[in-house]
């Protein structure tokens, strides 16, 4: 009885693991979020957070497959190309997106200042010249980012740049299809739920559309 009553103290003595720490889906960045952690990166010269942070927000991908790019999968030609086409790790589905005029010269600056050729990793991290970054190196570059315009870090993780503008999209045509076609999800549930839809956003759009 005695040994009983030493294991329940014993467990009841553990910490859960989420204590004190924020659980659940993380918010996207705002506009006025995403300038201000741009301008801070150009103005201290950091060409590769620069590339990176453009190249998460306009992307839309996972922080596994942001770190997995090769300098093929964005400049087959030695330059940032308009769109392009990654096989996803998590669905083994490809995904094609945008690349803006900023995130081209963004990644064009930094293949300049790096002498990347096609094969390399596209960003590298302090084990190795081609030795991509892991997805807790990029966390931890995020907690930079946020922490220095003044951001809670412990609000936002690397799904919040995957967030970001595909929410922005879903605001400001609410075409859903279109949404889950950029962030690869194979059913329209799971943009729903990624995108924390709620009944009044769906009513809302149904209140646009006459017939």
């Amino acid at each position: 009885m005695a040994e009983v009553s030493s294991v329940v103290a014993v467990v009841s003595k553990r910490v859960p693991w989420n204590k004190g720490k924020i659980v659940g889906a993380k918010p996207p960045l705002r506009p006025k979020h995403v300038w201000s952690i741009r301008t801070k990166l150009q103005v201290e010269g950091r060409v590769r957070d620069l590339a990176l942070f453009n190249l998460a927000i306009d992307s839309k991908l996972r922080g596994c497959d942001v770190v997995a790019l090769r300098v093929d999968d964005i400049a087959p030609s030695g330059y940032a190309a308009d769109r392009a086409n990654v096989r996803q790790k998590k669905t083994g589905r490809p995904v094609k997106f945008e690349l803006t005029e900023a995130t081209r010269q963004a990644v064009d600056d930094y293949l300049r200042a790096t002498g990347k050729r096609l094969g390399d990793c596209l960003f590298t991290g302090r084990r190795g010249s081609n030795v991509s970054l892991t997805t807790r190196q990029y966390a931890r570059l995020l907690g930079e980012w946020i922490a220095s315009v003044g951001l809670d870090l412990h609000l936002f993780g690397t799904h919040s740049l995957r967030r970001t503008k595909a929410t922005l999209i879903y605001r400001r045509t609410g075409n859903l299809r279109a949404v889950q076609l950029l962030l690869g999800h194979t059913k329209i549930e799971s943009t729903v739920r990624y995108l924390g839809i709620e009944v009044d956003d769906a009513l809302a759009i149904a209140e646009q559309v006459d017939v």
